[in-house]
């Protein structure tokens, strides 16, 4: 049987290793897309992707501040 997409819930998404560390991170508190990138020493385009499906399936929340994009963890 095919495996479901990572988008598709939030337990497919959370089975990548790299957004449990960023759903870690997040719990300390909400952080830019440059804060997650030095504290996980990700890539830019690879942090902005794990955080675009975590976002999908509701983990997260996203609010623009300027030019800037902020996550934080979803309470819900």
């Amino acid at each position: 049987m095919a495996r479901a997409p990572t988008t598709a819930d939030a337990f497919n998404a959370i089975a990548e290793p790299r957004r449990r560390d960023i759903l870690d991170l997040l719990a300390k508190g909400e952080r830019s897309v440059n804060e997650v990138v030095a504290s996980l020493k990700l890539a830019q385009p690879q942090a902005s992707k794990h955080l675009a499906v975590l976002s999908k399936v509701g983990l997260v929340q996203v609010r623009k501040a300027g030019r800037q994009r902020l996550y934080r963890l979803n309470a819900e």
